[in-house]
């Protein structure tokens, strides 16, 4: 699948302590999970989480679904082998916790590249202090292995000694921020978890509003948000549709040697017809995703 179309509506953090979840992973609907080694397991479970996270990822089975390690920060003392298993387990991306700054970025690049790392190894940087908030756009262009960040917003509100609401005002400027510095830089970003899992509506809120900010989906905690992550991140059937009218009448314009392209009363400029291309790739990756996950 192209990197540049693959879907991340919906990216589910699993422990990775359990191995039950871990194989329960291999059937469900989310694009992307992260097996993580850090925040749900705890110190004592460390070490075998870690061994039984790489095994799993070894052992394949996840389709075309994006499967991340989100390791232990290096300041701690389960961080750097974490690291050097994670490079060698044929995950998509190794994820770091409370990345807040270029040298974090680097210092783990230098020890995947001493452990053999493939060069397709992606980075992915969790934004969640108010340091890194403020460094978002160096960190975003802090190393080619750098393709997403992902918004920590629990451990966020908690430093900015903010509140949970239902509006999210205490996040929007940290997560406009974040996009500015992923769109720059040409990364994929990742919205924060919602942690009432019993408020539908308002995770569904939560997403939509994340989708009108920028953002390519939501991190999820628990597989019954899947579904709704996935409707709202997703293009319409009218979008797509609109997508390849406004493409085809492009092409059929400048082929005609006319610069001005009109559809339904609605001038259609290039930036017009470049995030339409971004839309159309978008949904035939998703149905080449969903077409993969109902064979398997």
């Amino acid at each position: 699948m192209d990197r540049s179309s693959r879907p991340r509506r919906s990216v589910l953090y699993m422990p990775g302590s359990n191995a039950r979840a871990l194989e329960k992973g291999r059937t469900l609907a989310a694009d992307a999970l992260i097996l993580d080694l850090e925040d749900a397991v705890a110190p004592e479970a460390k070490r075998d989480a870690r061994a039984q996270v790489c095994k799993q990822v070894q052992a394949g089975g996840f389709g075309l679904r994006e499967v991340v390690i989100r390791v232990n920060g290096l300041n701690t003392p389960w961080g750097y082998a974490d690291l050097v298993a994670a490079s060698g387990s044929g995950a998509d991306a190794i994820l770091l916790p409370k990345t807040e700054n270029v040298e974090s970025v680097r210092q783990a690049e230098a020890v995947m590249a001493a452990n053999g790392a493939p060069q397709d190894l992606d980075l992915w940087c969790m934004i969640e202090t108010p340091r890194a908030i403020l460094n978002a756009e160096a960190i975003a262009s802090a190393s080619p292995r750098v393709t997403c960040l992902v918004m920590g917003t629990s451990d966020l509100t908690n430093d900015l000694r903010a509140r949970h609401t239902p509006d999210r005002l205490p996040m929007l400027t940290s997560l406009s921020l974040c996009v500015l510095a992923a769109r720059a830089y040409g990364l994929a970003i990742l919205d924060g978890v919602h942690l009432d899992l019993d408020d539908r509506d308002g995770f569904a809120r939560s997403c939509q509003q994340g989708l009108e900010l920028g953002f390519d989906g939501k991190t999820l905690i628990h597989p019954k948000t899947i579904a709704v992550a996935n409707q709202i991140f997703a293009p319409s059937a009218e979008e797509v549709d609109w997508s390849r009218r406004i493409i085809k009448a492009h092409a059929d314009a400048m082929a005609e040697g006319r610069g001005i392209v009109v559809v339904d009363g609605k001038l259609v400029e290039n930036l017009h017809v470049l995030n339409a291309r971004r839309i159309v790739d978008l949904a035939e990756s998703i149905a080449e995703l969903e077409r993969a996950a109902a064979a398997s």
